[in-house]
Parts: structure tokens; sequence; C-alpha cells
């Protein structure tokens, strides 16, 4: 009897055994499946990645002569940078006071991507003739490498005399940040490392900002400071109608009161 039931516990441990080798098995021929499936939709996205990168490096060219006439066409309104800049949510903590002033200067800004769509790409502020610095063209580009590396390069803004101090050049930093009252926007220029310009907000951040957001569509940013004043103009007009009424209101009340005493 005793031996019996040991030929059983025997019976059933190697079948517990034979059963895990087998769910074990299973298991890793599923995962090598999966694994094959995977690899395959790698392939297919990395070819549709190849795709999308020739297609944008297509529309690249396709809209370079636009953007050239949209260029040509902000020189002739006033101020039309300095206002997109300042009515962005995220540009307008960028520019000081000083800042203000030079980029009345601004004539046109442009974007351009590398060849290599993926490679990078370079923001070119194009200015007039001014009282701040020699240069006409300020120009910051990235470079992104292989293994995940970017090289940022800029122009070292040539200051007129007495002017670099006053631009941020000779200011104090803290740390990686600088900070945004007292330095200029003109220093991000020169900037070879990821620094913040404010808090949360680095170089290569305010670039993306530039390139993705303000290049595209600049007069969204433009209006919406028309668009604030148009706002402010209603306010004033519903304003000064609500001070009519309440004065048209008090004469009624006083001449109903002076009937009332004639009576």
């Amino acid at each position: 009897m005793v031996a019996d039931r040991g030929k059983k516990l025997k019976v059933v441990e190697r079948t517990e055994e034979e059963d895990s080798d087998h769910i074990d098995s299973e298991l890793v021929l599923s995962i090598e499946k999966l694994q094959e499936v995977q690899d395959e939709l790698d392939k297919f996205n990395e070819e549709a990645s190849e795709k999308v990168l020739e297609v944008e490096q297509k529309y690249n060219e396709i809209r370079r002569p636009v953007y050239v006439k949209r260029n040509e066409i902000i020189k002739s309104i006033p101020d039309f940078w300095l206002t997109a800049f300042l009515s962005h949510p995220a540009l307008c903590d960028l520019l000081s006071e000083e800042d203000s002033k030079i980029f009345k200067y601004l004539d046109s800004l442009h974007v351009e991507d590398f060849k290599d769509v993926k490679s990078g790409y370079s923001i070119t502020f194009n200015f007039k003739s001014n009282p701040y610095f020699e240069d006409t063209k300020l120009t910051k580009s990235f470079t992104f490498f292989d293994e995940g590396t970017t090289k940022i390069t800029g122009t070292n803004i040539n200051w007129k005399a007495g002017m670099g101090a006053a631009n941020g050049v000779n200011h104090d930093k803290k740390g990686n940040k600088r900070p945004p009252t007292d330095e200029s926007f003109f220093s991000w220029f020169s900037e070879s490392q990821q620094k913040d310009i404010v808090e949360g907000l680095n170089d290569e951040q305010v670039a993306e900002i530039i390139k993705e957001d303000l290049w595209p569509n600049p007069l969204k940013y433009f209006n919406s400071e028309a668009d604030e004043e148009d706002s402010d103009g209603d306010e004033d007009e519903e304003e000064k109608g609500d001070d009519e009424q309440d004065d048209d209101d008090d004469e009624e009340e006083e001449e109903d009161g002076e009937e009332e005493e004639d009576n």
C-alpha cells in the first residue's frame, strides 16, 4: 500500500514536470514568433520614416519660394516680428526692453532644415543696419548626431561700442540659469551649451518653439495682438455705453422726483 502511494506521487511529480516543460516551450515559441512579427513591423516603420523624410524634403523645396514671398510682404508691416514675439505665450518672456528696441530693426526671419532633414536645422535673423551691432545676420544652428548628441553653433555678435554690456554680455550667471529680466535674448545666439533661458525653457526648446510654432504661421500671433486691441476697444465701448445708460437712469429718477414734489 505504501509502495503504491509512492509510485503515484512519482507519477504526479513527473506529470507536473512534463506539463511545466511543455508550458515553458510554448511560451518560448510564442515569444519568438512575437519577436519575428515585431521585427517585421520595425522594418516597415523604418521604411515609412524614410518615406516621410523624402516627402518632407520635397515639400521643403516647394515651400521655399512661398516663404521668400511671405518674408517680402512682412517687410512692409512695421514691427511685425516684434509684435509676433511679444504676443507669443512663451517667447514674450525672452525679450527685455532693450531687446524690443533692437527687434524693431529685424528685417526677416528664416528657418531652414538641413538637406538631410533629420540631421538638423538653422534659424537666421536678418537685421537692417542698426546702432546696436555690426552684424546683419544672426544664425543659430542645431546639428543632430546618430548617437543622440547635439552640436549647437551660433553667431558671436559683434556689438558696437558701449552696446554689448547693455545687452547681456557681461551679466553674472547662476549655474546654468540666466536671469530673464537682466539677460538679453541675443546672448542665445552665442550659447553653445544647453542652458535655461527662463525657468523650464532651454536653448534648444526656444529654437523648437520658433521652428515648429512661430515660423509656420507668425500671422496667428501678430493677429492675436490686434485681436486684443479690438477686444479692449469693445470693452471700452461697452463701459461707455453702461455709463451713458446709468446717466440716463439718474436723469429719469430726478425727473420723477420733481414731478412728485409738484403734485
